[in-house]
């Protein structure tokens, strides 16, 4: 433990990861205020940057990145009604109508305070809940993860709100595209069409780009004139004693749901901060105030999102299952620095995990500072037309993509992702169920092969393992159980209704 703490201490004694962190702290919070971009595309644009970089400096980047945006959007939804990220639309239910009153900066400074808390909160159980977890983790066999991901592979159902239907088909899309390329084991060519750059398969970082950064710049074309109206606002300011005594159990009750609902793999912070919300209502002695202008509906949702950050960076470095969208990009960012997430990161590169740790709460200190002083100024950024704005993130993301391998076809991937990603978005289908299944997709057919060779081809083995078959249980209920539970609520209405006639 003494170890640990030193490892996370010695991030102060660094001046360049200071730098690095109090710019990207900036960065995030700009990428944050600008509505349409948020944390998972401002990490997938930047993810080739941190490719020279040490791992920690990379995935100190890219996890800053993730707290500061997922913070930065409830500036924009106090102060224009308009979400910078899809964590802060619980925060305008009461952000909004708080800031019309003419107390934006009671209400930013309740947002700010309830992120940081929420934030660091999460920080500390997963420095505390990762390491016991690895040592579980540490006796999983090919099976077990094998099962696991498809326990993971099952909660995209509800990783996003596009209906669990399509989740799973975006999900199983993202697997089919992860087996183009040579077969591991055997070098038989899958779907590659005669085009020998796909041998290795399709790079994770170009498909996420183009997913996540492409196609939001296809969408948000169609509202290129969109006018937005803004609160006049003096400064920003502390809550008062009395704020305090009347949000401090909201703010622990939602650290609590939104650390829980980030570990859950495939949710994340837009299910935390609705959970949080709806929680903080039902435990308000003050309902009648939600919806126009509840500090306890703010600080409920502003806590659970950010506590949802360090909750899902559980599963994605100990069990390599993306815990959001932002996530999987960080866990592609672990895996092309040669950080094997998993259990082994925690008895291998102990010192480089607990210093990432320290700069995530570094970051969340860092934005507490500037959003108390600087708001109203990241607030003006919000304001820059989409016109301008977009073909900058183009020049980002293709800029990028090249840079990866300075390889062309990179370039094509990105464009070609950004198109898919596009019509999915169109046709309802969300693009973060089908990057997750492309990140599991690789692990599910690795396990199986693995399996395989363990019990020598005779997979109904796989079934003789406790473990193994209770995440599997776990998958079928994750897929069946609301279904089962709908059917059951059905059939007892039909029984009460017919013992009444």
């Amino acid at each position: 433990m003494l170890e640990a703490l030193q490892a996370m201490g010695s991030v102060v004694l660094d001046p360049f990861l200071l730098l690095l962190i109090f710019a990207t702290t900036i960065i995030g919070v700009v990428i944050g205020v600008l509505p349409g971009i948020g944390a998972t595309t401002g990490a997938a644009l930047l993810l080739p940057f941190t490719l020279t970089m040490s791992p920690v400096h990379a995935i100190t980047v890219l996890s800053t990145i993730y707290v500061s945006a997922t913070f930065a959007g409830s500036i924009t939804a106090i102060l224009i009604n308009t979400p910078g990220t899809s964590a802060a639309a619980a925060t305008t239910f009461d952000g909004y109508p708080l800031a019309q009153r003419g107390e934006a900066g009671r209400a930013l400074g309740i947002a700010v305070v309830s992120s940081t808390v929420g934030g660091i909160f999460s920080v500390i159980v997963l420095c505390i809940a990762a390491p016991m977890l690895a040592r579980v983790a540490y006796h999983f066999r090919p099976p077990e993860y094998f099962a696991l991901t498809l326990f993971g592979l099952s909660m995209l159902a509800s990783i996003s709100s596009g209906g669990a239907i399509k989740n799973l088909i975006g999900g199983v899309f993202g697997v089919w595209v992860s087996t183009i390329g040579a077969e591991p084991t055997t070098g038989i060519e899958r779907f590659m069409f005669g085009n020998y750059d796909l041998y290795e398969g399709l790079s994770f970082v170009p498909v996420f780009i183009g997913l996540f950064a492409m196609s939001e710049l296809l969408v948000q074309s169609k509202i290129a004139n969109q006018l937005t109206s803004t609160i006049g606002m003096k400064a920003v300011k502390l809550p008062s004693r009395e704020d305090y005594k009347r949000i401090w159990k909201t703010i622990l009750r939602s650290c609590g749901i939104g650390t829980f609902i980030g570990i859950l793999p495939a949710e994340g912070a837009t299910v935390a901060s609705m959970i949080g919300y709806a929680e903080a209502r039902r435990w308000s002695k003050n309902k009648e105030e939600f919806g126009k202008g509840s500090i306890e509906g703010i600080a409920g949702a502003e806590a659970a999102n950010n506590a949802a950050t360090g909750g899902a960076m559980v599963p994605t470095m100990v069990l390599g299952i993306p815990g959001s969208g932002t996530t999987a990009i960080i866990l592609v960012g672990l895996m092309v620095h040669g950080l094997r997430p998993g259990p082994y990161l925690f008895t291998e590169q102990v010192d480089k995990v607990y210093q990432i740790f320290g700069a995530m709460i570094l970051a969340n200190i860092m934005f507490l500072v500037m959003g108390l002083y600087a708001a109203k100024i990241f607030a003006r950024i919000s304001l820059v037309p989409i016109s301008l704005l977009w073909p900058i993130v183009f020049a980002f993301a293709v800029v990028g993509s090249y840079s990866l391998s300075s390889a062309l076809m990179d370039v094509w991937i990105v464009l070609i992702f950004g198109v898919i990603g596009f019509f999915a978005r169109r046709h309802g289908f969300a693009v973060a169920p089908i990057a997750v299944g492309f990140i599991l997709g690789e692990m599910v057919e690795t396990n199986l092969q693995n399996s395989l060779k363990m019990f020598d081809g005779q997979w109904w083995m796989i079934l003789t393992q406790p473990l193994a078959v209770l995440f599997l249980v776990l998958a079928v209920l994750g897929l069946c159980g609301p279904m089962i539970f709908d059917l059951l609520i059905r059939r007892q209405k039909h029984n009460g209704d017919s013992s009444n006639s």
